[in-house]
């Protein structure tokens, strides 16, 4: 049978290696996996930016027509002398 002392020095080398790794370990291990999910989730999102702008580039351009509908009357200022 093991002495007093010895039993008392693995229990606490045992509890400190607990709290190591419940208190340090996993949290860094969980917000490694949450921060590579996040930045696959920015890639993708990226990518399918692109991809839409990519296709848009590819399709006829369209003509450009200055907005003529008539919200109100507009009078162009002249100066007065």
């Amino acid at each position: 049978m093991r002495s007093l002392p010895e039993i008392f020095f693995f229990g606490i080398v045992f509890y400190v290696l607990y709290r190591f790794i419940f208190n340090f370990v996993v949290p860094i291990a969980r917000t490694t996996r949450q921060v590579r999910q996040q930045f696959k989730h920015m890639q993708s999102g990226t990518e399918q930016r692109f991809y839409n702008d990519e296709n848009r580039r590819t399709e006829a351009p369209q003509e450009r027509r200055p907005n003529t509908d008539k919200v109100g009357e507009y009078i162009d200022f002249e100066e007065l002398k």
